[in-house]
């Protein structure tokens, strides 16, 4: 078996091309990939060559851990069925390539147990799924606490204030420095950190990945208060231990997300509680994969950029 797949051959050199997959064993299901949706976090850093060491890493790789699509076979262990839609957080099936995380092909072979039957009606938000999983990791769960102060205006930033207000909570103030972001906030209001005279927030959610700025957020901490670090650092972090003594402050790293935030964000989605699709600002077919990426990496406009698989 042969498939269509976005290839990283080294740091900048990405493609579109063929590569063997394997053959699917009897809990396999072959998913014929509808959308995919290109991360400006961790996948950038991987065609940057930034990406610190990382397991299951090196070239040639096949990013992408955001997909959706429809069950094209259906192993007698798999507990599926044919045409069943899912989504798919990646798939290790490539032969002569890396499948870290794998999801940005035409056609992969995954392990039943790890994809999710989802409503085809989300079309192409069905493949952000996994921030929002992620953004609801941050959140969920013993001992956390949700945003009222949230770093970032991007897809993650979004997400977080969007199931902030999903969950009853009172509305988060969002940060956002680029002008061409500050649009599209909906029950919240976006500032830039110099108009916002606070100090006293008690859960500061970072969704941008600047550590470089973690003594300004400790600057505007209560006593007490907790800063969350939601994105994906690759500079080691510091921040100035008086102030932050003096604010007793409180760190926590947020990390993938679980299946009970999969469960949950599903739900919230299918039933039209958490909005995906307008997530999505820009959309390509997959033969134009290097010219999306490049979109997608580079260009402040697109806060989320879809490669759709239906004509590769």
């Amino acid at each position: 078996m042969e498939t269509q797949a976005v290839i990283l051959t080294a740091p900048g050199a990405l493609s579109l091309d063929t590569v063997g997959i394997v053959a699917p064993a009897a809990d396999d299901l072959v998913v014929e990939i509808k959308y995919s949706g290109i991360s400006t976090g961790t996948e950038k850093l991987f065609w940057t060559g930034e990406m610190p060491p990382f397991p299951g890493m090196g070239y040639p790789l096949i990013p992408g851990y955001e997909a959706a699509g429809e069950v094209v076979e259906a192993g007698p262990d798999s507990g599926f069925r044919v045409g069943e839609h899912v989504f798919v957080p990646g798939a290790n099936c490539y032969e002569g390539a890396f499948g870290l995380f794998g999801a940005a092909a035409q056609r992969v072979v995954t392990k039943a147990s790890r994809v999710t039957r989802i409503d085809r009606g989300l079309g192409a938000g069905g493949a952000l799924l996994a921030l929002a999983a992620t953004a609801r990791h941050a959140m969920a769960g013993p001992n956390k606490a949700v945003p009222d102060l949230i770093i970032g205006h991007g897809v993650l930033g979004r997400l977080l204030a969007r199931l902030t207000i999903a969950s009853g909570a009172p509305a988060p103030t969002v940060w956002e420095v680029n002008p061409i972001r500050m649009a599209g906030a909906s029950g919240y209001e976006v500032l830039t950190p110099e108009t916002d005279p606070r100090r006293d927030y008690k859960s500061v959610y970072d969704a941008s990945g600047r550590g470089d700025l973690l003594n300004d957020w400790i600057g505007r901490i209560a006593k007490g208060g907790e800063i969350v670090l939601a994105g994906f650092y690759t500079a080691p972090l510091q921040f100035a231990f008086p102030p932050a003594f003096m604010k007793e402050a409180r760190f926590r790293i947020s990390s993938e997300w679980a299946a009970d935030d999969m469960i949950a964000t599903k739900a919230l989605a299918e039933d039209g509680t958490l909005e995906l699709a307008d997530l999505i600002t820009h959309e390509q077919p997959a033969a134009a994969a290097p010219t999306a990426y490049q979109t997608a990496f580079t260009d402040p406009a697109c806060l989320k950029m879809i490669l759709n698989w239906g004509t590769a």
